[in-house]
This record gives C-alpha cells, structure tokens and sequence, in this order.
C-alpha cells in the first residue's frame, strides 16, 4: 500500500478533521476493488466540491476489505483500513455505506446487516438487486433507510435517476439498451477489424474488459439482470430475470457482421423492453441495428440506452458502462443523494420491490414479439435449395425481404453460406419455420437467427 500523500489546502481526506467536522458525514465503503478504490480516490480528492454538493464535508473514515497488503492506484491513511465489518456495523456515527464485493454472497449477507445497524446503502450490485431485491429493500424499509444503486445498470451512465425521477412525468414505452460494455467492445473487435469471435475475448481480457470467465457478459445474463431491474423501474413489473428470453453474443460469426455490414446494419446486443397492449416484451439478443441510428454507432466498451416517453418522446444515453472511475462517479453521486436526503425521499416514493410500486403489467409471450429477421443457414450448393427453404417460410407466413449467396473459392465440401432478409414475423412461426429448415438434409449446423432493428 502506497503512503498517503500529505493533504491539499482546502481538502477534506480521511482522517483529517475539517473546521465542520461535527457536521461531517461520515461513510464507509466496504470492498476495496477497482471500484472501490476509485470511489476512495474521489472522496479523498474531492472534499471541497464535494462538500458543497452535499451542504457538509463528506468523511470516509472506514474502508473494509480483506486484503489490506494489494497496491491500489490511490493512498490512503493505514488507519482506514480494516479487515473488520463489525468496525463498521458498530459504529452509529457511519451514516451510509457503499457495498462493492460485487456477486450474491457475501455482498447480500453484508447489506442486510448494513440496514439493520442503521446505515443507508450504495450499491453497484446489479445481479444482487436482480436477485434479491425485495429481500434487500424490504430490510430497508423496515429499518427505516435506504439504498441507492444508480451505479448498477449503465455505469456511469445516469438511467436510474432518469428514469426513477426525471422522467416519471411519462408513461415509458420502450428501453433498447446496449447494457454490456464487454459484448459491444467483442463485437467492435469483429466488425471494425475482422477478428474472430474468439481473439476478441482474449483481447477484451487483456484490456481487462473481460473476466477470465466471461460468460455472464457474453451470454446475456448480465444484460437480462440490468433490464430486469430497469423494467421494474420503468414499469413496474417484478421480473425474475432468469426467465428472460436471452441470447448472447457467442453465437456471432466474424461473417454475420460482413453480411450485416453489406446489409447496412452493424450487430450489437440489445436488451430490449417494450409495452404493448397484450403485456410488456422482454429480450436481450444480438440485433442488426440499421447504420446511422444512433445504437448502431456506439463503439468499444461505451453502454448506451433509448428510452421513449409518451410525453418526451425519444431520449438518448451514451458513456462509459463499466470502469473505475465512471461506475465510481455513479457512486459517489449516490453518496451525495443520501446525505442530502434526496435518495431517502425517492426511495419513499417509488415503493419499489415492495408491490406497492408493481404496475398491473403482464409479460408477453414471446412466440407473439413479432420483428423482422436476419437468417444465415450453411447449405450444400445445389439446385433448388433456395426454393425449399422460401417454400417452408412462406408455409409459415413469412415473406422474403432479400437474399445474398455470393460465390466463393472458400466453399469447403461444396457447403455456402445463404443469407435471408425476413419481413415482419411472428417470433413463435419463426421459431417453427427455423425447426423445420434445420431438419433438411441439405442445411448443415449451425443456421443463425438475428432480429432487426430498423
């Protein structure tokens, strides 16, 4: 652990006793990570401005986190540092603290124990919210505090407020959202310079984008998780996002994005939710998202989201998803909003997780989401393959937009690649029209489904 450097002029860090110190609000932050330690950065850098914003200094006089011996890119008094959470949980002055352990356990054992010792929470925890969530906020309006979490979808991208507050003159409409920082940067790789699906992990990994096991990102599951607490947030509806139709971005082909490209659309994963007049459509996919819309041009590791308001109409986000300084800017402004009280009020107000907040919103079966489509099938190269495939897409009353078969010198075993453009379908007869396809014994493994957004 690096030395504290000495404090600025007109600073307030962590064991200095500013002139308001009586009035000082007190926290915590509990995990010392990535995140962590760019949240300790901030409030030990920041103090004036920070103070300002909260109307008292802000003082972060305990950090836990069991390793107290790993470099971090921020030096902080040794006397912070603990290994203890009962230094915390038994300390009345420590009037909120941030929980950045991350997963579901320990992280839902320790907030529970936060609310009951009277702290408020600050979380970035999205899959212990999609979890746990009722648990967590019952706990808290029991012990009368609150939790903040702006952190958890979007980064450093400020959804929760936008929705939970400043958009809550409108009845939403729709969320498309690029939610998973590590499948849009995989998914640039691919597109922008032609590497296989697998180098793009391995780089997205070196960059640190990428765990070492990187199937929640890839997948869908992180994505679900995040439109799950977003959709109880905009519509009320208690999702369990394990039940959230998902597919990820492993079943991307370096060539679906040349197809996409020739089509004039660029593929990202989008999670989507959208109010119809039969329930509320729920899905996170990859998509061929139309050149020139703003989705199509989020590049790298930035998160985006669309929202529609029946009132504002459409309203776009755009940053950083992931990383230390954007999710801890989430963070400390949560911070901000506790002690000032606004985070308590809003928390009051939304009732959420509490079915007191739940609209009377059903979710839609996903066999009636009808969309446009995106068809790659590897078939052998032979007379009349085409017409069969049309025949038992039209049996299915699904029309063809467009094909492309292009001649190749790289057909292996006298195997091409065919490309189908769909008019709006049924989700449900393309599921069955799908099925059937892959049963000829012409169409060989593994033909790709894509929705379009146009």
């Amino acid at each position: 652990m690096r030395a504290a450097k000495p404090a600025r002029m007109g600073r307030f860090p962590s064991g200095a006793r500013s002139p308001h110190a009586m009035n000082a609000a007190k926290v915590a932050i509990i995990g010392f990570g990535t995140i962590g330690s760019g949240v300790a950065k901030i409030l030990l850098e920041s103090g004036n401005r920070l103070g300002r914003h909260a109307g008292r200094p802000i003082e972060l006089v305990r950090i836990v986190d069991p390793d107290l011996v790993r470099p971090r890119n921020v030096a902080v008094p040794r006397e912070l540092l603990t290994s203890d959470l009962e230094v915390v949980l038994n300390d009345p002055e420590i009037v909120a603290a941030v929980e950045l352990i991350g997963g579901l356990e320990p992280a839902r054992s320790i907030v529970l124990k936060l609310l009951a010792s009277g702290k408020n929470v600050v979380t970035a925890n999205k899959a212990l919210l999609a979890e746990h969530g009722r648990e967590l906020f019952d706990c808290a309006r029991r012990h009368g505090r609150s939790i903040a979490f702006e952190a958890s979808v979007g980064g450093g991208i400020p959804i929760i407020a936008a929705i939970g507050q400043s958009l809550t003159a409108n009845q939403v409409l729709s969320i498309h959202g690029i939610l998973n920082g590590t499948s849009n940067f995989i998914l640039t790789q691919m597109e922008e310079h032609h590497a296989e699906y697998s180098a793009a992990v391995a780089e997205a990994q070196r960059l640190g984008y990428a765990e070492a096991n990187p199937a929640m990102d890839v997948n869908g599951s992180d994505a679900a998780q995040k439109l799950a607490i977003l959709a109880h947030l905009a519509f009320g509806a208690q999702v369990d996002w394990k039940a959230i139709p998902r597919v990820g971005i492993d079943t991307v082909d370096v060539s679906d994005l040349r197809y996409a490209k020739e089509l004039g659309y660029s593929i990202k994963l989008l999670a989507i939710a959208e109010l119809a007049s039969d329930g509320l459509e729920l899905h996170v996919s990859p998509t061929l998202v139309r050149h020139g819309t703003p989705l199509a041009e989020v590049r790298g590791a930035y998160n985006a989201i669309r929202v529609v308001g029946d009132a504002v109409g459409r309203v776009f986000f755009h940053g950083l998803g992931a990383g230390q300084m954007p999710t801890a800017s989430a963070v400390v402004a949560d911070l901000i909003d506790t002690i000032v009280g606004r985070a308590a009020i809003t928390f009051r107000a939304l009732g959420l997780w509490s079915g007191r907040g739940e609209a009377a919103v059903t979710l839609r079966d996903p066999a009636k989401s009808a969309g446009r489509y995106y068809l790659r099938f590897n078939v052998q190269d032979s007379p009349g393959v085409l017409a069969q495939i049309a025949g038992i897409l039209g049996k299915h009353a699904i029309s063809i937009a467009s094909v492309i078969q292009h001649e190749t010198e790289e057909e292996a075993d006298g195997v091409v690649p065919l490309v189908i453009m769909t008019h709006k379908a049924p989700e449900g007869a393309m599921i069955q029209a799908m099925a059937a396809i892959d049963r000829l014994p012409f169409v060989h493994p593994t033909s790709v489904r894509m929705r379009v957004r146009d």
